[in-house]
């Protein structure tokens, strides 16, 4: 490998344990940011071997990993069983440069999941990971020189569930 090669390489891949879905939610990831023109592909798919059944739980040729690009951002997913689940305490920011993508990402990301954990740009997919959707102006309004208008952006941002540009603007 060039020195190159070794600048460019990804040094934390994030893992994702999943019960049995890693590789439906790496295909449904995929396809979402795929769609918006972000660079994401699902890359090696691994198979649990017949010496790893006993320890496993799972059967010799079910899918153990699936590796996956979100917009560059490599990811490795995990049929782990069902000990661990997804929490808040961990989620992924998807910057929007516009309403559009905004409306897009929430929509995808939203469906089938919680309804109850969409706030402020936040909500949990039908997996129950946990995503924010935020518009790329956020941390400028947010950070206003003006503490009023810093204040204003966000007191509205608290009362959304999906954020809007525009009211946050205006706020």
């Amino acid at each position: 490998m060039s020195t190159q090669q070794l600048q460019n390489k990804q040094k934390i891949t994030p893992c994702l344990w999943f019960e049995s879905q890693a590789e439906e939610a790496a295909n449904f990831y995929v396809s979402v940011f795929s769609a918006r023109g972000r660079n994401s592909k699902v890359g090696k798919v691994t198979r649990y071997p017949k010496a790893a059944e006993e320890v496993s739980g799972k059967p010799a040729g079910s899918v153990m990993t699936v590796e996956f690009e979100l917009d560059g951002q490599k990811f490795i997913a995990i049929n782990g069983g069902p000990d661990f689940k997804f929490s808040e305490a961990v989620s992924f920011v998807v910057d929007c440069e516009s309403q559009e993508e905004i409306d897009y990402f929430w929509e995808k990301l939203s469906a089938g999941g919680d309804p109850k954990a969409q706030i402020c740009g936040w909500l949990k997919d039908k997996f129950g990971l946990s995503w924010q959707v935020v518009p790329a102006v956020l941390g400028e309004l947010l950070q206003d020189p003006d503490p009023e208008k810093a204040e204003k952006a966000m007191q509205a941002m608290l009362k959304m569930g999906k954020i809007v540009i525009e009211d946050l603007k205006k706020a």
